[in-house]
């Protein structure tokens, strides 16, 4: 399996590809773009079948070799078995089977219409994030132990990310976390999670700003290909395919776990910010997974819900950016999106990068085909299935009133947003997924507001809030970052 950047220029896209491992500790390519396989694995029908008795591991195992070709399979299989166990995700709910690493739900059912909750949040941070971070973490480790080498972190979050990939990255031989997040933007909960952290290899950086701007110094550093080189600079935040592609697994999981046979199809609804997690269902898709539509919730930051109605993306400025009470969705421009647009655009890396160009010129691109436009790809949107909607705070406060009255369950500020989306889109006969974000614990303020109540906590949560921080507070300021981390990696 090889690998491309979308934005390699189609006369060298052949020559520049790169195999698994070559790509696994980085983030963006050389060129800026995001790395993509030049070709999707095709799933056989007897293959899905076959994999309907698996264990997660197992199907993780199955599906993961098929991307990372270049890893021996033995090793990929302990890999997976040792991330993928009920020790690491043993935060079920009351009903739900731990052993199933990602229970399904049924919400409600009505001729032949399903709703289903997706339960992604058992493992250590509460959240969707760790599904694939923890896999992360012991590929980055058995990557770095065969290299003899050391790699250091540095990722931005809007909230879970930050907090999985700290908890996956912790004590790990070679690794060092330098995780940039938005200065009070962020709710109680997750910002305990990050800063109560005292591992001597995690550096909490509090920027004053949003998320974009925390994702912006991000890109920039990748973009410094000396410096990157110099200070062994890798990312976790979902640019870093790895994360992508084990994220691809749990679409897998939940259509097989929803159904009895191939011929039948399913959708998912996604709460979407960064694009990433909606991103795996496009690949999963792409590789054959029965899947009807694949639709992007957003709150009231709502780049992609506007794409996906009008064909136009705009990028909103830091002032445009709303802090909201899902406040990992606050997030205005959404970096995986270009790995859709490729695919969109045919697979066209010289036009893949001028209108991501236009993205930093302009604020964004028109691909609508009216009078003046870049392009008419907007018509092509639906053969990949997607759709979207939106949710604001009132929205969120009802839906978790809703679903706790009507199935008596407690969800989160940014599942609230899937499911309120995923009823505006059930289709008769079809099967929706609503994918879970998080817990309900961490974003409790919400909670208390929508039920009077506080949310249950897991055990080891309960007073997170009040243990010791350690952070710092800086600003958007690319070259004061690089200074700190040159400072505190002695490179």
């Amino acid at each position: 399996m090889q690998y491309v950047s979308t934005r390699a220029a189609s006369s060298a896209a052949a020559s520049s590809s790169q195999q698994f491992s070559d790509i696994l500790l980085g983030g963006l390519a050389a060129d800026g773009g995001l790395f993509l396989p030049t070709a999707y694995p095709q799933v056989t029908g007897a293959e899905l079948d076959a994999w309907r008795k698996l264990s997660y591991a197992e199907l993780a195992f199955e599906i993961l070799k098929k991307f990372a070709t270049d890893i021996p399979e033995a090793d990929l299989r302990a890999l997976t078995a040792k991330t993928y166990t009920q020790d690491v995700y043993k935060n079920a709910r009351q009903g739900e089977s731990a052993a199933d690493i990602t229970p399904l739900r049924v919400l409600e059912e009505a001729n032949g219409t399903k709703l289903v909750l997706q339960a992604l949040s058992n493992g250590p941070t509460l959240a969707f994030k760790d599904m694939a971070m923890q896999l992360l973490g012991n590929l980055f480790e058995y990557a770095l132990a065969k290299q003899n080498a050391e790699l250091n972190i540095f990722g931005a979050t809007s909230g879970d990310t930050g907090s999985a990939a700290e908890y996956a990255m912790r004590g790990k031989k070679g690794i060092r976390v330098f995780m940039l997040s938005p200065h009070k933007k962020m709710s109680a909960f997750q910002t305990a999670q990050m800063f109560s952290l005292q591992d001597p290899n995690i550096y909490n950086i509090a920027i004053e700003g949003v998320f974009d701007d925390a994702q912006d110094m991000v890109k920039a550093v990748s973009n410094d290909l000396e410096y990157k080189a110099k200070h062994k600079i890798g990312t976790v935040n979902s640019i870093n395919w790895a994360r992508v592609v084990a994220q691809v697994v749990y679409y897998f999981r939940g259509y097989l776990a929803a159904t009895t046979s191939n011929e039948q199809k399913v959708s998912f609804t996604v709460p979407s910010g960064n694009f990433g997690n909606i991103c795996a269902g496009h690949i999963a898709r792409m590789m054959g997974l029965p899947i009807d539509k694949l639709v992007a919730a957003t709150n009231e930051n709502d780049v992609l819900d506007e794409f996906f109605r009008t064909g136009v993306y705009r990028v909103r400025k830091s002032a445009e950016t709303y802090h909201t009470s899902s406040p990992s969705m606050d997030i205005s421009k959404a970096s995986n999106f270009e790995r859709f647009v490729y695919e969109l655009v045919g697979r066209d890396g010289d036009r893949t990068r001028a209108l991501f160009q236009k993205v930093e010129t302009h604020g964004g691109f028109d691909l609508s085909g009216k009078p003046g436009s870049d392009g008419d790809e907007f018509k092509l949107v639906a053969n990949y299935g997607f759709k979207s909607g939106k949710s604001t705070h009132d929205d969120r406060v009802n839906t978790i009133r809703d679903v706790a009255d009507d199935y008596g369950i407690v969800i989160d500020t940014h599942t609230a947003d899937g499911i309120k989306v995923a009823k505006e889109n059930l289709e008769p006969g079809v099967t929706m997924i609503v994918l879970e974000t998080a817990l309900a614990a961490k974003f409790n303020e919400t909670i208390l507001e929508a039920l009077g109540e506080d949310a249950e906590r897991p055990a080891g949560f309960e007073n997170i809030e009040d243990l010791p921080q350690k952070f710092v507070v800086m600003k958007a300021d690319v070259d004061a970052m690089k200074a700190y981390i040159a400072t505190n990696t002695g490179l």
